[in-house]
């Protein structure tokens, strides 16, 4: 089986409404990188791929084939508090103030204008569990 650079086994694909605007709350909120983007015939995004950290997730503008879908999110950075601030800076709203986590991270949680939660999540300590 060969799956593409930075896509995984699952990779994340988005449905929601104004993608162009997902697109750039990914970019400025959350770091992302742009790495492809395909068009519709009524100049709405087919398929745009998003490259955050080491994964790429798929946007597409929802049809009434594919409605809008909000998901949650797991997301590790290297500053959860900075990561937290940006993401609230380009639109998100405040689900859970970052905070130190008895599981080992150091974690906040937001909501994107499209309903999607993230929990931004900074790694602690150097194992798969901490007690």
């Amino acid at each position: 089986m060969y799956i593409p650079p930075d896509f995984g086994t699952v990779t994340p694909y988005f449905f929601v409404e104004n993608a162009e605007s997902f697109v750039r709350f990914l970019i400025h909120g959350l770091g992302g990188i742009e790495r492809l983007r395909s068009m519709r015939s009524d100049d709405k995004i087919a398929n745009a791929q998003i490259l955050i950290g080491t994964t790429t997730v798929m946007v597409s503008e929802s049809s009434a084939a594919y409605p809008p879908m909000p998901g949650s999110f797991y997301l590790y950075v290297a500053d959860a508090d900075l990561s937290m601030q940006s993401a609230l800076a380009h639109g998100a709203t405040l689900e859970m103030k970052v905070q130190d986590m008895p599981y080992g991270d150091r974690q906040g949680g937001v909501r994107d204008a499209h309903g999607n939660i993230w929990w931004i999540s900074q790694r602690l300590v150097h194992a798969a569990y901490s007690e």
